[in-house]
C-alpha cells in the first residue's frame, strides 16, 4: 500500500512539472485560516504575541503567486482541519492543490480524466480497477451532470421543491437528514445532495452548478448568477476532487466573504473569515484562473482498495488505549 502510495505521489509530481507547473510551498500556519469551509486547529506564536492557525488549505496564498506572474503552479501539501475522524476523514490529510491561469473549470475537468487515467496505469498498470466490490472505470470520457440534475434524477427530488426552502427543510425532515433551520438554501440543497446522492455515485462523475452561497471563491457562471463555474468528482461513493474558475472581482469576493462572517456570528464554525489581504492581491489583479484539489489518501484507497483512510496513512490519528 505504500509503496503504491509512494508511486502515486512521485508520479503526480513528475505530470505537473512535464506539463509546465512549478511545485511551491505556502504557509502551514496562517494568520487567517481561508481557502475551505472548514473548523482550524488554532495555536500562538509567542515571539510575535500573535494567534495563528495550522493551514486548512493552501487556496489563498497559490493564488497570491497566480497574482504575481507564477502562472503554473501546484502544492503537494499537509492540510488540517479540527473536525471528525472517521473512514473517510483524518485531522490531518494530504492535498494536491494546483492553479493555471488562463484555464477554466472545464480545462481542469479534462486534465484530471487525463491524470487519474494515466496515473493508474503507470501505478497499477490498468485502469479499471476494483474498489470494495464495485468495478471502477477511470478511463475517460466521465459523466458530467448538473447538482439540480442530480439531485432529482439520483436523489428523487421534485423540481419545484428545489426553488423552495421551506419545501426543502420539510423534504429533509420526512427524510431523516439533519439541517438547521438558519441555513441557506443553497446549502441545503447541498446537504441533501451528500445523503441522497454522493454515496451512489460509484462510477467518476463531475457534479457542476454549485450554488453560490456554498462556493464563496469560485467564479459566477455567466449563463446563471445563482451558480458558480465549479465542479466536484465523486469516485466510489465519496468526493476526491473540488476545483473552479477563480473569482478574480475584488468587490464580489469582499461581498462572499461579508456573507460568511454573517454565517459565522449565526453559529457555522466552519465560515470563512474576512481576508482583507487577499482583497487586496485581487485588486491587483489575478488573471482568469481555474484550481483544483485532489485528495491524495482518497486517491490512494482508490488504487489499493482501502476501505477506510487509515489504511494509506503511515500515522493515522486514533484514540489512546487508556
Amino acid at each position: 500500500t505504500f509503496r503504491t502510495r509512494t508511486r502515486v505521489v512521485q508520479f503526480i509530481r513528475n505530470y505537473l512539472n512535464e506539463h509546465g507547473y512549478m511545485e511551491v510551498e505556502t504557509p502551514m500556519m496562517q494568520l487567517i485560516p481561508g481557502g475551505a469551509t472548514a473548523r482550524p486547529f488554532a495555536t500562538y506564536h509567542n515571539a510575535l504575541d500573535m494567534d495563528l492557525f495550522l493551514r486548512i488549505a493552501p487556496e489563498l496564498y497559490l493564488k497570491r503567486l497566480v497574482v504575481g506572474g507564477f502562472e503554473r503552479v501546484f502544492e503537494i501539501n499537509r492540510s488540517f482541519r479540527n473536525e471528525g475522524i472517521s473512514t473517510q476523514h483524518n485531522p490531518e490529510f494530504t492535498m494536491l492543490e494546483f492553479y493555471q491561469a488562463y484555464a477554466t473549470f472545464t480545462d481542469l475537468m479534462d486534465l484530471t480524466e487525463q491524470l487519474f487515467s494515466t496515473v493508474s496505469r503507470a501505478v497499477i498498470g490498468a485502469t479499471t480497477i476494483s474498489y470494495q466490490g464495485d468495478t471502477i472505470e477511470l478511463a475517460g470520457p466521465w459523466r458530467r451532470l448538473t447538482l439540480k440534475k442530480a439531485l432529482v434524477d439520483i436523489g428523487g427530488i421534485e423540481v419545484a421543491l428545489l426553488k423552495d426552502k421551506d419545501a426543502l427543510l420539510k423534504f429533509a425532515a420526512q427524510s431523516g437528514i439533519q439541517i438547521t433551520k438558519t441555513s441557506r438554501r443553497g446549502k441545503i440543497i447541498t446537504k441533501l445532495f451528500d445523503s441522497l446522492v454522493e454515496p451512489k455515485l460509484i462510477q467518476p462523475t463531475f457534479i457542476t452548478g454549485y450554488p453560490v452561497e456554498v462556493s464563496p471563491l469560485s467564479r459566477r457562471s455567466e449563463q446563471e448568477p445563482e451558480i458558480t463555474d465549479r465542479f466536484e468528482l465523486f469516485i466510489g461513493g465519496r468526493e476526491i476532487a473540488n476545483g473552479f474558475s477563480e473569482l478574480n472581482d475584488p468587490l464580489d469576493q469582499r461581498e462572499r466573504f461579508s456573507q460568511q462572517v454573517e454565517s459565522r456570528r449565526a453559529g457555522d464554525e466552519s465560515a470563512h473569515l474576512m481576508d482583507n489581504d487577499y482583497i487586496e492581491a485581487l485588486e491587483y489583479g489575478l488573471p482568469p484562473t481555474a484550481g483544483e484539489g485532489i485528495g491524495i489518501d482518497r486517491l490512494v484507497m482508490l488504487l489499493t482498495d482501502a476501505g477506510s483512510i487509515r489504511e494509506v496513512i503511515l500515522f493515522p490519528h486514533m484514540k489512546p488505549r487508556d
